[in-house]
């Protein structure tokens, strides 16, 4: 099982540059962790595509469909007061934004016994560093990023 932030998610959903390297990522470990509001983070960049054209409103509509089903078998964290306390510790510790900030936190309350040996996958560069930091694995390289 490997930790996704919705980066990483979106490019399951619609066709991006990036999306066969994903598909190869999902097809190697398809039980995802994942944090409780990284669905409405990945409606966020579908709508986002949406506006900037990048994507029709139907394969908006179609992809958050294919998210629906990509969630449900998922191992999803929702101790919300624990991640809160972490994200507030990494905000304090790394250059992170507030939803990167509980991305990671969530991660980290998903390997409870620590991150070493623990794959996170995000296509932002600023999170997959500071998840570097912390001990995960992280793909694709932030520093290739």
């Amino acid at each position: 099982m490997r930790f996704w932030d919705s980066s990483a998610l979106v490019p399951l959903l619609v066709v991006q540059p990036v999306s066969p390297e994903v598909r190869r990522w999902w097809a190697e470990d398809r039980a995802m962790a994942l944090w409780s509001l990284t669905a409405v983070e990945v409606v966020s960049a579908l709508q986002r595509l949406r506006r900037e054209h990048a994507v029709t409103e139907r394969q908006a509509l179609l992809a958050e469909g294919r998210l629906d089903e990509l969630l449900r078998p998922c191992h999803v964290v929702v101790e919300i007061e624990a991640v809160k306390q972490r994200a507030r510790r990494l905000l304090r510790t790394h250059a992170l934004r507030a939803a990167d900030a509980l991305q990671l936190a969530a991660a980290l309350q998903w390997a409870a016994s620590g991150p070493a040996g623990r794959t996170l996958y995000t296509f932002d560069a600023r999170l997959g560093l500071a998840a570097r930091r912390e001990g995960f694995a992280v793909l694709p390289d932030p520093a290739e990023q």
